[in-house]
């Protein structure tokens, strides 16, 4: 994808290198109760007395944004950013883009309000409890920031084989997905359905992560339009979310599939909800809470 290497964006807060405490400077927001955060690989439970966090699935062992004409552009498609300050320079970029889009998008019923992203190093925390790079990234509704460590880029394309610039963009676009859904209440509606099956493949958790793909495909359009993907972007996005289905995970970590503890859905749902919203732009075509087949 094209970008802009001397980004810089507001709404990034770089903790890299900060030493974090053990999580117990948090208690005293939600005192002893657990909350749930999300990753693209499983709901993070912090239980945010204790700091004590348990996940499920596989986790990891970083203004105006349209490139003008002549604008200096960096990476080619299928080539990453190297190196974490040229990352932070495009996880920059991606944000603010994937801000400026769903600001477009959403005019002023409701109005969008920015995340806020946080850059950190193995741990940190956050207002949702405490939060490490095992986790993967994470989304916490409650200071509405989303939790990246940089390292995980070397991770999707390393060990999960999910390589490219525009794999990672869907990543950033996928958590601010969890933001859009916040805006609209679609978080809260969610939270209200605890009394539905919440796990397994038809669960509320998946439905709620395949929207958030499809939300980041909605943005995946409108860079499309833009002219800001290059050739292969989409099929690096693709390939990001079907590396991340609860399915593949599984079966790498286990050799065996249980689509009764699905939180995220498959590797060919994910990547079905991004091409979905990419194709359409639309996002009334992001309900999965109606759809009969996910």
């Amino acid at each position: 994808m094209r970008w802009d290497e001397s980004h810089e964006s507001p709404d990034v807060v770089d903790r890299r290198g900060e030493r974090s405490g053990g999580g117990g400077g948090m208690s005293g927001l939600l005192g002893a109760l657990p909350f749930l955060i999300r990753s693209p690989f499983g709901w993070v439970v912090l239980l945010v007395a204790g700091g004590v966090y348990l996940f499920q699935g596989m986790g990891s062992s970083s203004r105006d944004t349209t490139s003008a004409p002549g604008q200096r552009v960096v990476g080619e498609s299928r080539n990453a950013p190297r190196g974490e300050e040229q990352a932070k320079h495009f996880v920059s970029f991606v944000l603010d883009d994937v801000q400026k889009t769903w600001t477009g998008l959403l005019g002023n019923s409701p109005p969008y309000r920015h995340a806020k992203l946080v850059l950190f190093t193995r741990a940190t925390e956050t207002g949702c409890g405490y939060g490490r790079a095992a986790t993967g990234p994470f989304y916490c509704p409650l200071d509405e920031r989303a939790y990246i460590d940089l390292s995980f880029f070397r991770e999707l394309e390393g060990r999960l084989h999910a390589k490219g610039d525009f794999a990672q963009a869907y990543v950033i676009a996928h958590e601010i997905g969890h933001h859009v859904q916040k805006i609209l209440g679609i978080t809260a509606r969610g939270q209200r359905l605890r009394g539905q099956p919440e796990e397994g493949e038809n669960g509320t958790s998946v439905r709620m992560e395949l929207q958030a793909d499809c939300f980041a495909g909605i943005w995946g359009h409108s860079t499309a339009q833009r002219d800001v993907l290059e050739s292969g972007d989409l099929d690096e996005a693709l390939g990001a979310a079907a590396a991340v289905g609860d399915d593949r995970l599984q079966r790498q970590a286990t050799g065996t599939v249980s689509p009764e503890t699905w939180t995220h859905g498959s590797s060919k749902e994910r990547a079905r909800w991004f091409r979905r919203g990419f194709d359409t732009g639309d996002l009334k075509a992001c309900d999965t809470f109606t759809a009969r087949q996910l």
